[in-house]
């Protein structure tokens, strides 16, 4: 029998993926579980398992190539002898004058989906590896699980062992090297991703699958009746705070979601999102926070229980979040679970702005920098104090402009006359 390999949906936006690399080549054997294709979503770099064992008998789509959710990609044949019949199938296919019932009459009806997409890292403990790096560290005598992989999430390629033992192998057929994501080792130390080069002018340069999500994001995003509400919060207690908390790792980022978390808690209507049938409440308060990628397009890696998760804790993840994020590492329920947004552009200097709802949810905060500001005391002097402003962007349909403003006033009596309280 031959099982077609399709592209998988690796997230619930994804429309379309691009193939970053084929870890099996044609004719190879495919075991029942085993990695086929590395493929890239619009904003991660995800394993394709085969359901079936059989052979790789033809690619359709090459790597570097993208394809429509739901495509052929490959044809895996159960048996060495199918492989000729696969490859007449898929060039039948692939014939833009051939008629469907021109595919050889000996090819079966394929099966449904063959494929099924995890991230490397999560495969029970078991290290992987390509298979050119397994047959060159058997041949070396190489024990695998004492290197750190190169691939996407860790994996380890023939580049990798090759540098192990410093022998450069010829034989093997080569595996195109994976260069879409950095070792998970150098991620967490990698800043950023380098910024592209800057365009020539009148250039044309097309949109990549992560602009492309956010293209698609922001489209149905005007579909939503908004409004928006503003606060000024002074700012003299959190920075006190931070200034406390920060030697021990902590970032601002952890702690305006712990205390945006905290607040939410306390609105859940705010953490809430539109459904046809009703109001969805959330089962949990997941805090998306907008993160820049070097090479274009936006990305909401999540603190998940922000409101329950400790500050020193919040903080370690969201590192380890950035760090992989812009590698491309992370998890569908990484990025795509949040329950509500926080946008800060306020460490860039801007005062005050507005932010574009995301689909799915029900709110989301854009947070200006803090600055002097000069305010009149309670004794009815003159002072200065650092203000910031926030802006809460809300979905009319279920949430009213006196939720936005209670949440907003808490929030702000939190980050002024609570902030130790974030601490426990």
């Amino acid at each position: 029998m031959i099982h077609e390999v399709f592209m998988p949906a690796l997230s619930s936006t994804m429309t379309e993926g691009k193939i970053v690399d084929w870890v099996k080549a044609p004719g190879d054997k495919v075991e029942k579980g085993e990695t086929v294709v590395i493929v890239e979503s619009d904003k991660a770099d995800m394993d394709v398992e085969s359901f079936y064992e059989g052979y790789l008998a033809t690619i359709v789509v090459q790597a570097g190539d993208t394809a429509p959710v739901g495509n052929a990609i490959a044809l895996i044949a159960e048996t060495e002898a199918e492989i000729e019949t696969a490859k007449q199938q898929a060039a039948s296919a692939a014939a833009p004058a051939a008629a469907p019932s021109a595919a050889p009459a000996a090819a079966p009806e394929p099966a449904p989906v063959a494929a099924a997409a995890a991230p490397v890292a999560a495969r029970n403990g078991r290290t992987i590896a390509s298979p050119r790096a397994k047959k060159l560290a058997k041949a070396a005598g190489l024990d695998l699980s004492t290197l750190t992989g190169s691939g996407p999430n860790g994996r380890i390629t023939a580049a990798d062992v090759e540098a192990a033992t410093g022998v450069v192998s010829n034989g093997a057929a080569p595996v195109a090297p994976v260069a879409a994501a950095p070792a998970a080792a150098r991620a967490a130390s990698a800043p950023a991703t380098p910024p592209p080069a800057p365009a020539a002018p009148g250039q044309l340069i097309p949109f990549n699958s992560l602009q492309q999500a956010v293209v698609r994001n922001m489209d149905a995003s005007l579909q939503v009746p908004v409004f928006r509400v503003a606060y000024t919060i002074t700012t003299d207690a959190l920075d006190a705070l931070y200034k406390q908390v920060k030697p021990k790792g902590v970032t601002m980022t952890a702690l305006l979601a712990k205390a945006v978390g905290v607040t939410l808690a306390k609105h859940p209507i705010v953490n809430a999102s539109f459904n046809a049938s009703g109001i969805q409440h959330s089962s949990a308060v997941n805090i998306a926070v907008a993160v820049a990628m070097g090479d274009g397009g936006l990305i909401t890696p999540v603190l998940a229980n922000a409101d329950q998760t400790d500050l020193y804790s919040l903080s370690r993840n969201w590192k380890d979040l950035v760090a992989r994020a812009r590698t491309k590492q992370l998890k569908p329920d990484e990025y795509s679970t949040g329950t509500f947004t926080l946008s800060n552009l306020g460490m860039f200097g801007v005062d005050t702005f507005d932010a574009i709802l995301p689909p799915g949810q029900g709110s989301i905060l854009a947070i200006g920098g803090a600055k002097p500001t000069v305010v009149a005391t309670p004794d009815g002097m003159m002072g200065v104090k650092k203000q910031m402003t926030v802006n809460i962007t809300c979905d009319h349909r279920i949430i009213y402009g006196a939720d936005a403003a209670a949440f907003l006033k808490d929030l702000a009596d939190l980050l002024e006359n609570n902030t130790q309280s974030l601490t426990l």
